[in-house]
């Protein structure tokens, strides 16, 4: 997705301008940015201090950095917080380090230094899911009556912050994502329901902030699902991503997965 939203920044006329952090990044991400920098994950001030030397008014903020390196037994070692890093955990995160809390905590140390960020679908709106059934392959009605029983239970677990994604079949829940992410809740949903033919629903939180932890599918998820047995994928239509939308729906017809846009 970085790698996307480069391009797309790009084909808008802009400048790019990247701070890659340290092991996260994609090696190509480099060669598409007029500047780059490499970071640490938790050197907050360090991201600024690049930015603004690089006369950055707008940003966005793409991929992803596992959560679990929060419970790192080591991570004061290995992640050295620099000062407002530890300012923002000491404010914010020591009492609620929910994602969206973490996320909300950066956004407002960028607009304290004057960096605005922007929603992650902004250059890339060509990779939106979009309502109806997207595939060639069609889902049975069975799956159509478990995206109906689903969605209501996803939205709960949405506004409880637990989740994007759970794993149903015939109107029963098999999976529910925390914090281990899609991928591994679908292996786990794959190892529950043997027989397969099972639905997997990803939606936005109900208060979804568009500017970070957009729901986003990608050629690994339409892989896993293939390989867990899952035959139907729901995503919300505008507000859920498809990282290379044609390749994403081509693989998901050759393996036999219907993929649906909801509202």
């Amino acid at each position: 997705m970085p790698v996307l939203c480069a391009r797309g920044i790009r084909a808008a006329g802009h400048p790019v301008a990247c701070v890659g952090l340290s092991g996260q990044y994609e090696p190509q991400l480099p060669a598409l940015c007029d500047q780059f920098a490499r970071a640490a994950v938790v050197r907050l001030g360090q991201w600024i201090r690049l930015l603004r030397r690089w006369g950055v008014r707008d940003a966005i903020m793409v991929g992803r950095v596992s959560k679990t390196k929060m419970y790192d037994p080591l991570r004061v070692f290995r992640q050295l917080p620099d000062f407002r890093a530890a300012r923002l955990w000491y404010r914010t995160l020591r009492h609620d380090r929910r994602s969206d809390a973490l996320l909300v905590g950066v956004a407002g140390e960028l607009a304290r230094a004057g960096i605005t960020l922007i929603d992650t679908a902004r250059y890339i709106p060509e990779h939106m899911a979009h309502q109806g059934i997207m595939t060639r392959t069609r889902p049975t009605s069975a799956q159509l009556a478990d995206i109906e029983f689903g969605l209501p239970i996803l939205r709960q677990i949405g506004n409880l912050d637990i989740g994007q994604a759970i794993a149903v079949k015939e109107r029963e829940v098999i999976a529910v994502e925390a914090m281990e992410g899609t991928d591994a809740m679908i292996r786990r949903a794959g190892e529950l329901c043997r027989s397969g033919k099972w639905v997997l629903l990803k939606i936005a939180k109900p208060r979804q902030d568009m500017r970070f932890d957009v729901p986003t599918i990608g050629l690994d998820t339409i892989k896993m699902l293939k390989q867990s047995r899952g035959s139907c994928l729901a995503v919300e239509a505008e507000r859920s991503i498809l990282l290379n939308k044609p390749q994403v729906l081509e693989a998901a017809d050759a393996a036999g997965i219907a993929v649906v846009g909801i509202g």
